[in-house]
């Protein structure tokens, strides 16, 4: 259950967060019917073979989802440590962050979605100026740059996809990215996006 729900997290519905607790109760459920509704399928909220089928088409064969990968989101240590927490957890939360970037893709149409910095080790972190709380050291910390989208309608779509942090411009530091995470408490500023 819990391996559904980490592939579903990009669908809590708006400010919300999907719990990885391996429990299909109502938020899991409602979930799967937004995701069921996102890609076409009967949205019952069963999560049954077509739900599955879909799900198993979207995913690589190391569990990434086929548009993100563990090399985009890990920019100066593929080891995965040094950072704050473990190297697994590090590595485990990156995957949660791009499950839900897969959500958020495919609401933007299926158009690429630029990574431009995620895991970074406590050293890499101070080298690039990052702040001393940075969740880029604990994995889930996500920067998107310009693209196929503005920084401000990723911004504003990140709101319907599982991340508690999302800092954008209008924010100090963030005129030129935008990004994302799962710190405890939400916290979104990207004043220039009306965030």
């Amino acid at each position: 259950m819990r391996q559904l729900q980490i592939r579903l997290s990009g669908y809590p519905g708006y400010g919300g967060v999907l719990g990885l607790d391996g429990s299909f109760g109502p938020a899991t459920k409602s979930a799967v019917v937004r995701f069921q509704q996102a890609y076409g399928l009967a949205a019952d909220g069963v999560a049954g073979n077509a739900t599955f089928s879909k799900l198993y088409a979207l995913q690589d064969d190391d569990c990434t989802p086929i548009n993100f990968s563990y090399g985009e989101l890990n920019n100066c240590n593929s080891t995965w440590s040094g950072g704050k927490v473990s190297a697994a957890t590090a590595k485990f939360n990156a995957l949660v962050s791009m499950w839900k970037l897969q959500a958020m893709r495919h609401a933007l149409g299926d158009q690429p979605i630029r990574v431009t910095s995620g895991f970074r080790s406590i050293s890499c972190n101070s080298a690039v100026g990052g702040s001393s709380d940075s969740r880029h050291m604990y994995g889930d910390g996500v920067d998107l740059g310009a693209g196929s989208h503005s920084l401000c309608r990723m911004a504003q779509q990140a709101r319907y996809h599982g991340f508690r942090g999302i800092l954008g411009p209008g924010y100090p530091g963030h005129g030129d990215h935008t990004h994302v995470d799962h710190r405890s408490s939400r916290f979104w500023s990207a004043s220039a996006c009306g965030i």
